[in-house]
């Protein structure tokens, strides 16, 4: 699989994949490129509808000038722990932050919030995530308020009465509720139509299938997440089962 950026024909060639409604990994398959590399190249530059080789790639260039000609503001962050290849830890972070950016999350909460599911430590101060992301001050604040109000970190002081912030990982447990609820929800606005439309009309028999199917899912979600609540607090090295035995 090769490796480095990609060049100006391999991007015309996801133009062309796009134009012919190809997914992302169609694209990669042809490139031998990983997906994440097609998503992440896509994503950058204008997303599906919008995406241009010739724009993509006159705006790598240009990032890449810019990373070589700027000089860091502050302190270095860290180097990778644990023998980690700082590259493969960054494409990697990369990756994570496209993906939550995809789901609706703003780009500098997405960058936050990998930061924290990333780190060792499990919770980070706001300096400590200033130097990490290498922004501004007030653009990691306005971050962690976003990012905090939505339930998807926490805040806690540590011995040095400094704000430190964590991710909870009973986020993913209360998001697949939340995601469980809006089923239900949706199956009752579903059944109301029934009502309305006149039973056994084919409008009617559409909404009460689709109520049907929304039900199960549902409940099947919450089942899902009751049941494997546990392995969000389960240590890699103990299988479920032995957690539940202890």
């Amino acid at each position: 699989m090769p490796g480095g950026r990609l060049n100006q024909q391999e991007r015309q060639q996801i133009a062309l994949g796009l134009g012919d409604g190809l997914a992302y990994a169609e694209i990669a398959r042809r490139l031998d490129r990983p997906t994440s590399t097609i998503t992440r190249e896509v994503m950058r530059n204008g997303g599906p509808t919008a995406y241009r080789a010739d724009l993509a790639h006159r705006a790598t260039e240009h990032r890449a000038h810019r990373r070589r000609q700027a000089t860091p503001r502050g302190p270095q962050a860290p180097a990778a722990a644990h023998g980690r290849d700082p590259g493969a830890v960054h494409e990697y972070e990369e990756v994570f932050t496209t993906l939550l950016m995809q789901q609706g999350l703003p780009k500098m909460m997405s960058r936050v919030l990998t930061c924290l599911f990333t780190t060792d430590a499990g919770s980070l101060t706001a300096s400590e995530l200033v130097q990490r992301l290498q922004v501004s001050p007030a653009s990691v604040s306005k971050a962690v308020a976003f990012l905090e109000t939505q339930g998807l970190i926490l805040r806690e002081r540590d011995e040095r009465r400094r704000e430190r912030y964590y991710v909870d990982n009973n986020v993913w447990y209360q998001s697949m509720v939340a995601a469980a609820r809006n089923n239900t929800q949706l199956a009752e606005i579903a059944r109301q139509g029934v009502g309305v439309l006149g039973s056994g009309t084919p409008a009617a028999d559409r909404l009460e299938g689709i109520a049907r199917f929304l039900d199960f899912v549902g409940e099947s979600i919450y089942r899902a997440a009751e049941q494997a609540r546990e392995i969000l607090y389960t240590s890699p090295s103990v299988g479920p089962d032995q957690g539940r035995a202890s």
